[in-house]
């Protein structure tokens, strides 16, 4: 059996593949195993083969896609301009709709759990617990580097849904609050908020909004992430820019036209709060700061990097902040993270974790900055406590606040 659903790779997008190769010596997989079937070329080989009719969508083949970190890396590189990470999508989508009862529970999590801000604020309270009373060593060992690796939460600000707030003489902006960014990061939303009104916006969050639909679509639940979207569509309409403060969720958002007939009117106007920031700092909105604060070191996001090409913003930020910014990994590897990654990879998950770490290690330096939520818990989960990891944005908010003073 082929192809089964509406978001199947098409043949166009798996002839645009001319396997020159290219794509694995950037490909963390690959440069793991040394497999062909643990490359991007590899796997759109297996894609084709189930396209000719030549295997089916079976364990075997989810074998070879579920390897798949979905980092994109292969994207910047490829002479024929291969979509590879919504090809990825689409064959994820395959394996959930034909391979019986494989990941149903997973579906549910992602369909219900996630996008339920009730389920996730009770999450982020028994976490927040377990936290105050170090209980945090007895969550079960697969979760043990996402507990490990989040933020303390006691204490942090109230959620960002609802807020209205700003001039608006630089425009209105609409900001994706997020499922996880909601509950385990909000001082990045909090942030977001305070320079985009500073730079004169009007800043709404929509009630009406829901999870982004990234984790979703990355594992394949194409029904939900679908759902997710038109929401979203309609709680975002009319505004002039539609921010997100994980990398994750703001390149999910740019590829909406996929996910919703009226897709375009979101995807078309949403912009990573790296860009937004940075936008206002180069037109004078928001101010460069004089004073040195040292070096910090980055680490780029791969859905920021990668997928979107946003490699200048984030460090123009810490630039106007006063930080000298010392380079981890000029090609930008996976940190590991990967959504749920970490959980379902968990032996290439931590191979990637201590390269990464061994990587910010190197620069001597123990301020990180690093612009999506799965990427700083990754790094707090395997860097000693010493380390103080935060968004860029956060670096740039505190640097003015401690002017202020």
């Amino acid at each position: 059996m082929t192809w089964v659903t509406v978001d199947r790779p098409t043949s166009e997008e798996l002839d645009a593949c001319v396997q020159c190769g290219l794509c694995l010596p950037v490909c963390p997989t690959f440069r793991l195993t040394g497999r062909e079937t643990a490359s991007p070329r590899g796997r759109l080989q297996a894609m084709s083969a189930v396209e000719n009719g030549i295997v089916d969508v079976d364990e075997t083949f989810a074998g070879i896609i579920d390897f798949c970190l979905g980092c994109r890396a292969c994207e910047p590189v490829c002479p024929g301009m291969v979509p590879y990470g919504r090809v990825l999508e689409g064959a994820r989508a395959e394996i959930v709709s034909q391979v019986p009862g494989r990941q149903r529970r997973r579906g549910w999590i992602q369909g219900s759990v996630i996008p339920s801000r009730g389920v996730m604020r009770a999450g982020a309270g028994l976490l927040s617990m377990a936290q105050s009373l170090g209980l945090t060593g007895l969550a079960p060992k697969k979760y043990e580097r996402i507990v490990g690796g989040a933020r303390r939460l006691r204490g942090r600000p109230g959620p960002s849904i609802g807020h209205i707030g700003g001039t608006g003489e630089a425009g209105t902006v609409g900001l994706l609050s997020g499922c996880i960014q909601d509950q385990w990061f909000r001082p990045v939303n909090q942030a977001a908020i305070d320079l985009l009104e500073m730079a004169g916006h009007r800043v709404e969050v929509p009630k009406g909004q829901t999870c982004c639909g990234a984790l979703a679509a990355h594992d394949g639940k194409a029904k939900e992430s679908h759902k997710m979207a038109a929401i979203n569509v309609a709680a975002f309409a009319g505004y002039d820019i539609v921010v997100a403060t994980g990398a994750g969720c703001s390149a999910h958002l740019g590829g909406y036209e996929h996910w919703d007939a009226n897709g375009e009117s979101v995807g078309g106007v949403s912009v990573d709060v790296t860009v937004a920031i940075a936008r206002a700092i180069d037109d004078g909105r928001l101010p460069q700061l004089d004073t040195p604060r040292g070096q910090i070191a980055i680490q780029d996001p791969c859905h920021l990097r990668h997928a979107q090409g946003v490699i200048r913003e984030p460090r123009r930020i810490l630039e106007a902040a006063g930080y000298e910014v010392a380079e981890s990994d000029e090609v930008a590897f996976c940190c590991g993270a990967a959504g749920l990654y970490t959980i379902l990879q968990p032996e290439a998950s931590a191979q990637l974790g201590n390269q990464k770490a061994d990587q910010i290690r190197s620069t001597g330096v123990t301020r990180v900055a690093s612009a999506n939520p799965g990427c700083e818990m990754q790094l707090r989960s395997y860097l000693e406590d010493d380390y103080e990891i935060a968004h860029p944005i956060e670096w740039y908010l505190a640097a003015l606040v401690e002017e202020s003073d």
